[in-house]
């Protein structure tokens, strides 16, 4: 079989791939540096001839014309599994095109399969190798599953993207179509951590014992943790996002993934994000593995690393240790992520060594708000429920909730509040009769 002859047979144009979306489908495409962003950029030509489209997505990196303009609306919908600032704009304009898809990361899949099978994937992928696989390249956090299930196929070529190892392999024949498109590949610039971004960060590594395993996100906070990692020796990352700064350790010989219970020696993740050099890095790197997110980020396969430290962050943490992590009120910010799959597999750990840590600065809107607060917002969505929460890091300390009493959780969250407003914490716990 000549596998560049059938690559060559699925080629088709962008608008002649988009042109197979049809009325009431349910369209799922990858997230992140893997959007395929050529194809999406023109969603939005087959509006006058469909309608009830539904298009599944997380952390949507552009303001497509499909779910930005109010005219779109009953034509497209965007279904986001974790709102982005387009999203976000777009239900602030009141545009009627986008809604929030509650899920647990390593469920995203299997459940949106479950609730209606998939109907066309759009994806991006490496250019064939010789064997006729290409690789699905920076994520497959739920992009793998989808293929297994979608009645359509179609992925974006990009020479760009590294090829990457693990689950990532595609024979060109389970593809419907493809689309070559060339373009940079979507970066993400790692944030500066600020003074208080530095101070939390300090208080996270002083959790964080030599040849734990890790798992840290993108942000200031996380990229303030892995700066202060660095004297620590013998480290290995279990994430479901791979970023700069876990390249960065390895570079510098803090992570070496040799003390890993679970796939020693290789790092394990869901999808990557970051620099060009990051991309570089990536590219034919053994010792990088992307396995699916039903797996990655399963708490009970978190749960058999040694040594788990998971670290998210959060929007408020009530008195009594509920978090939310995803909206402001009733307000979808974000979305629930893997979050809850870390922490709980995290303080699951075989080896009872685990820990989970959520952390957040004491203030917000420029120090006008406590974001340790009595009672979470009306409306609120509790990303983890306050029975699963073991350690929470603010700039002023660490509060350690595991296993303690409303009481305990109470005072020891008062103490990494901000000073400026304790004593209003202090009196409103005595006023619900927390302490």
């Amino acid at each position: 079989m000549n596998h560049q002859d059938t690559y060559r047979r699925k080629l088709v144009s962008i608008d002649e791939a988009v042109s197979h979306i049809k009325s009431d489908n349910d369209v799922i495409v990858a997230q992140c540096a893997s959007e395929p962003q050529g194809c999406m950029s023109r969603f939005h030509i087959m509006a006058d001839r469909v309608q009830n489209v539904r298009v599944f997505s997380v952390l949507t990196l552009k303001e497509y014309d499909f779910y930005m303009k109010k005219e779109m609306k009953g034509h497209f919908e965007l279904a986001s599994w974790f709102h982005a600032p387009g999203s976000r704009a777009a239900l602030k304009a009141g545009t009627g095109t986008v809604t929030y898809v509650p899920n647990m990361l390593h469920r995203a899949a299997t459940d949106r399969i479950y609730a209606h099978r998939p109907d066309v994937f759009f994806g991006t992928c490496t250019p064939p190798d010789g064997h006729g696989f290409v690789s699905l390249s920076l994520g497959i956090t739920y992009e793998k599953d989808i293929i297994d299930h979608a009645r359509l196929v179609i992925l974006e070529v990009n020479p760009r993207l590294p090829r990457t190892f693990g689950d990532t392999q595609v024979h060109v024949s389970k593809v419907d179509y493809f689309v070559e498109h060339d373009q940079e590949v979507p970066s993400l610039p790692a944030p500066v951590p600020d003074a208080t971004d530095l101070a939390i960060g300090a208080h996270i590594a002083d959790l964080v014992e030599d040849g734990s395993t890790l798992q840290l996100g993108i942000g200031g906070i996380p990229n303030a943790a892995a700066l202060a990692l660095k004297g620590k020796k013998d480290l290995g990352v279990h994430t479901e996002m791979l970023v700069d700064s876990m390249m960065e350790l390895y570079e510098e010989g803090v992570i070496t993934n040799a003390k890993k219970a679970l796939k020693p020696g290789k790092f394990v993740t869901t999808f990557a994000m970051g620099s060009r050099t990051f991309y570089d890095w990536l590219d034919d790197n053994v010792a990088v593995e992307f396995q699916r997110g039903s797996w990655v980020n399963d708490p009970a396969v978190v749960a058999q690393n040694s040594k788990m430290v998971s670290v998210n962050t959060c929007i408020s943490v009530d008195l009594t240790g509920q978090v939310a992590s995803e909206s402001i009120g009733a307000q979808q910010y974000s979305g629930t992520g893997g979050q809850s799959d870390t922490a709980q597999g995290a303080v699951a750990g075989f080896d009872g060594k685990g820990k989970s840590i959520i952390a957040c600065a004491s203030t917000a809107r420029g120090g006008k708000v406590s974001t340790i607060v009595p009672m979470l917002a009306e409306g609120s969505a509790v990303t983890l429920h306050r029975s699963l929460v073991d350690n929470v890091v603010t700039e002023h300390g660490v509060a350690r909730l595991r296993g303690k009493t409303v009481r305990e959780r109470t005072k020891e969250l008062i103490a990494i509040a901000h000073p400026n407003f304790r004593d209003e914490l202090t009196a409103k716990a005595k006023a619900l009769g927390y302490i």
